[in-house]
């Protein structure tokens, strides 16, 4: 999947519509386009609405009248994610035939079974960074024959990343650029570790395409050179790395940004009205008021 080099900066803002924005896109969206105007470069924005069930048109509408009313421009078209599901399908499959993807079927509760079973020995069950047990890879050592039936069986299934064997065909460290800072104020030349996460989804029957899939293979397609987000992502760059290496994808410079916490400590929720971009217009906020809330937040 060779991608040309881009002849200028290009950043992104890429939302979901299944919710309004809050503060903390505010201050994502507002870095993404101040570092590119900086920069001499370009900002997209890009809709990541490969989630049909939780997605809506109303939120979508309402994403462009709160970035047009913090005075942002970006780029027309605007990139949807719904649009590009063949090119997902595509890398899937160039995964697959690298041997590098088998499908899972445990449920939810299964892997809870699993993990609590082996927890009541006293042994821990290893997690990811965001605190979620790791698969237990049931089904890896499948055969392709096996696979197959397992697919045609018809039940539900989620096709996974065999990221043991994905990090052993890698010929050179797997390293990426980070100008902003992680949760433990590393920055610089950082050591990707994909192995932290387990074996990632990468598509489901309900969903043709992962995060981790889609958000790589959209950066490469639309030459996006610099990816500007939270912290709270700043783990699963590891996966973003070694998928573009197997995809030969490009490699973007990362930079991480503190996240706005609400009053109870956390990371701000769209499920949290008062929190909303559009909360604080309606309050009488100008745009200028909120930009230097949330950068001074920040």
């Amino acid at each position: 999947m060779p991608v040309p080099p881009p002849a200028q900066p290009v950043f992104r803002f890429a939302p979901s519509p299944n919710g309004l924005l809050h503060l903390g896109h505010a201050l994502s969206a507002i870095i993404n386009h101040d570092m590119a105007s900086a920069m001499g470069g370009r900002f997209l924005l890009r809709i990541e609405d490969i989630d049909r069930a939780r997605c809506r048109p109303e939120f979508e509408a309402a994403i462009f009248e709160d970035l047009a009313w913090l005075g942002l421009i970006w780029e027309e078209p605007v990139r949807r994610q719904s649009d590009q599901l063949d090119l997902y399908a595509a890398a899937l499959e160039r995964l697959r035939t690298m041997g590098l993807v088998y499908p899972s079927v445990m449920t939810r509760g299964e892997i809870k079974t699993a993990v609590a079973a082996h927890e009541a020995s006293g042994r821990a069950w290893p997690r990811d960074p965001d605190g979620t047990p790791l698969y237990p890879g049931r089904e890896r050592a499948l055969t392709a024959s096996e696979q197959a039936d397992l697919v045609a069986g018809g039940r539900p299934h989620t096709w996974r990343l065999d990221v043991a064997k994905a990090v052993g065909r890698l010929a050179e460290p797997l390293l990426w650029r980070e100008t902003g800072e992680g949760p433990a104020g590393e920055t610089g030349l950082i050591a990707a570790d994909p192995g932290v996460w387990g074996d990632v989804v990468l598509s489901r029957s309900d969903a043709p395409s992962s995060y981790h899939l889609s958000v790589v293979v959209d950066d490469a397609l639309q030459g996006i050179t610099h990816v500007v987000r939270g912290r709270d992502l700043y783990h699963a760059t590891s996966i973003h790395r070694l998928l573009q290496r197997l995809l030969d994808l490009p490699e973007p410079v990362y930079h991480h940004h503190r996240l706005i916490l609400g009053a109870d400590g956390r990371k701000l929720s769209k499920s949290n009205g008062d929190t909303g971009i559009a909360a604080f217009r309606t309050a009488g906020c100008s745009p200028a008021e909120l930009r230097a809330m949330v950068l001074e937040a920040a």
